[in-house]
């Protein structure tokens, strides 16, 4: 064999390895919430807020950030000045959940929810809220007793969450 053609199989070899190796970064799993999980944006205890919650996982970061109410784990995600390496978004599921306290085991994919805005109910900071749902139908049947619209993640208007208005 040639030079060159050692070097070039050499090369191969380097590139087919390197590129058989890169896994794709492993989606962080939900945690479920102790006393020691204090809101992002309030500095508070998590567990002491009603409504639900948010927790949100950065590429760079084992633990997640935690949040009060699911409205300010969006602002999180959509305000400018806030990272945005961000690995997994959870909110809990009030299709599953209670809303005095949230259950463990009750945490969805923020982006594959359905969120109801504009009803009767506040979340953990005494503010509306807006209220995730693993399925649609679960979504309409609180909105029948509660009032408000159905959203997905990427369609929630931006006058439903803090400091997002256009």
């Amino acid at each position: 064999m040639m030079l060159y053609q050692r070097i070039l199989v050499a090369l191969l070899v380097v590139l087919a390895t390197s590129c058989s190796e890169r896994q794709p970064a492993a989606v962080p799993a939900p945690q479920e919430l102790t006393r020691d999980a204090v809101g992002y944006f309030c500095g508070m205890t998590v567990l002491d807020h009603n409504g639900p919650k948010g927790q949100v996982f950065l590429t760079d970061r084992e633990q997640p950030l935690w949040f009060t109410s699911v409205r300010d784990t969006i602002a999180f995600t959509r305000l400018p000045g806030e990272p945005k390496n961000i690995a997994a978004i959870y909110v809990t599921d009030i299709g599953r959940a209670s809303w005095n306290q949230p259950e463990p085991g009750t945490w969805i994919d923020a982006r594959k929810a359905f969120y109801v805005t504009g009803s009767d109910r506040v979340g953990g900071m005494q503010a509306p809220e807006v209220v995730p749902f693993a399925s649609r139908k679960a979504a309409e049947q609180f909105m029948e007793q509660h009032g408000g619209k159905i959203y997905t993640f990427d369609t929630l208007p931006p006058d439903s969450i803090p400091g997002t208005v256009e």
